[in-house]
């Protein structure tokens, strides 16, 4: 069993981990000492629990699991909790003083002092591993923890398990709620490093998540501890064809190799149906075709982004219950008749299906109602650019004030990071446009497409389809103006020679 060490960072990092934790336990038969309810379990029904777990030698479960905050109070929750007995108390790391929602003091600063123990206790987790998959993170992007000590971490990850699969969670800033002033300069800062350091970065929203709670659940007022049920369920899902037997198996390296067609186009969208409170369900079908189609609907979206303004580049489904592939395979071809699918022309069927015939383990306490089946789908579309524009724009507001930098550069951080990171903010969006629109190179003998810092050769002529060369030849100039304008915009932005809108 190839085993999947989570790592929680920060305070909703170390919330969205307890609620995971508390999924998993439930999923597996595990009570919150970590053993087994009885001693006669149906294996089929439980599932395999060591792509989570460590067995000792007196049965107990153990989680593969690594939690860090730099302040104490969200971590002493969880010793003095209903799982306190769960954890390894080497596995529950903080300190005595936090961020301060700044990045740098999470990165230079106050987790300096805290990385080597961490990178010890992963360390010790890996070891206890027999065939070691890679890491699931956890974090927020607007806090000085999950930021700054994420960025930090992960410098030392790609280096020491170069080969292992990273994959984040990480919790994006709405465009209408926010939880602190600067959430941008942090944000733009640990997307930096996350576009360098992380293989797959799922985004959600606590704007999304808040709006799936009062129009889809009936919650009015929804606590932190019911987003993060949710952000568990759709974890859970996302792991559980490599967890309970099923026909199709797909493991993190899988999501990684059909998601990310370039190395930096790897943020993800998240959508998850049935989101529903339980009166409402017991009026609901729940076919498959329905599943299918809620997927690509606002309603169940976990970003808020328009997806009529993108189009999709890779995506992956995964269904659990009792679902076959024949049904699946009708329904995402009833999606695609109805025109719900936007596709670039160079990936027109990039679709990847998983496949659990466990229904999904949904506890009586949680928000949404308990299901027979479920369908979970994970979208590289450009679409995303929205969400990071409005960050952009937050952070270029600020910026031009040169408000709040000083407490950066208090901390050790230069000044110079804030450009470097915008900027790179800017060649991450001009990416997206350019793998859905196909710009144009002025070679046409040696023409690539430039990702990055990626370079992949164009397709024989013959896979080309008409309306891909149609606009190249039509829009390609054009759409290379629009892009290179954006560029010197920003760039006298963030010198200061462009009149912004007061913060």
């Amino acid at each position: 069993m190839r085993e999947v060490i989570v790592i929680g960072i920060g305070q909703a990092g170390t919330q969205l981990s307890s609620a995971i934790w508390e999924l998993l336990c439930l999923e597996h038969g595990i009570n919150s000492d970590g053993y087994l309810f009885t001693s006669s379990l149906d294996s089929a029904k439980f599932g395999n629990d060591e792509t989570f777990f460590h067995h000792t030698q007196n049965g107990k479960r153990v989680p593969h699991a690594v939690i860090v905050d730099l302040e104490p109070t969200v971590i002493d929750e969880i010793r003095t909790g209903v799982y306190r007995n769960l954890f390894h108390p080497d596995q529950l790391i903080s300190s005595m003083e936090d961020a301060s929602s700044n990045f740098a003091r999470g990165f230079y600063s106050m987790g300096r002092h805290k990385v080597d123990t961490v990178l010890t206790q992963i360390r010790r987790a890996t070891e206890a591993c027999d065939t070691f998959q890679g890491f699931l993170i956890v974090n927020g992007f607007g806090g000085g923890t999950g930021s700054g000590f994420t960025s930090l971490m992960s410098n030392y990850l790609s280096t020491e398990y170069t080969k292992c699969s990273k994959i984040q969670m990480g919790i994006y800033p709405g465009s209408q709620l926010s939880t602190g002033i600067m959430e941008p300069y942090n944000t733009v800062l640990a997307f930096n490093s996350s576009m360098e350091q992380s293989d797959v970065s799922l985004l959600v929203d606590n704007e999304s998540l808040y709006n799936l709670c009062d129009t889809g659940c009936n919650i009015w007022r929804p606590s932190y501890t019911d987003i993060n049920r949710i952000v568990a369920v759709l974890l859970s899902s996302l792991t559980a064809s490599s967890r309970f037997e099923s026909p199709l198996n797909v493991d993190l390296t899988h999501l990684e190799t059909n998601l990310v067609p370039y190395p930096r186009i790897h943020f993800p969208m998240v959508s998850y149906a049935p989101l529903v409170a339980s009166e409402r369900f017991e009026h609901d079908t729940c076919s498959v075709n329905d599943l299918t189609r809620a997927l690509f609907d606002a309603s169940s979206q976990t970003l808020s982004v328009d997806l009529t303004q993108g189009k999709i580049i890779t995506c992956c489904i995964q269904y659990r219950g009792n679902i076959t592939m024949q049904e699946a395979n009708r329904a995402i071809i009833e999606s695609k008749y109805r025109r719900m699918l936007r596709f670039t022309d160079w990936c027109p069927t990039g679709i990847k299906l998983g496949i659990s015939n466990v229904a999904p383990t949904i506890p009586s306490f949680f928000p949404m109602a308990r299901t027979r089946r479920s369908a979970l789908l994970l979208m590289n579309n450009s679409a995303v650019n929205q969400a990071i524009e409005k960050v952009g724009d937050k952070f270029d507001m600020l910026y031009h004030r040169r408000a709040f930098v000083h407490w950066f550069v208090s901390e050790g951080m230069e000044e110079a990071e804030f450009t470097t990171a915008r900027k790179e903010l800017s060649v991450l969006i001009r990416d997206y446009l350019e793998v859905t629109q196909g710009i144009n190179s002025s070679d046409e003998t040696n023409a690539c497409l430039r990702v990055g810092e990626q370079q992949t050769m164009n397709q024989p002529e013959d896979m080309i389809s008409q309306s891909y060369r149609a606009n190249q030849t039509s829009g390609g100039s054009s759409n290379r103006i629009k892009i290179h304008d954006m560029s010197e915009n920003l760039s006298n932005r963030l010198s200061g020679n462009i009149e912004t809108s007061a913060v």
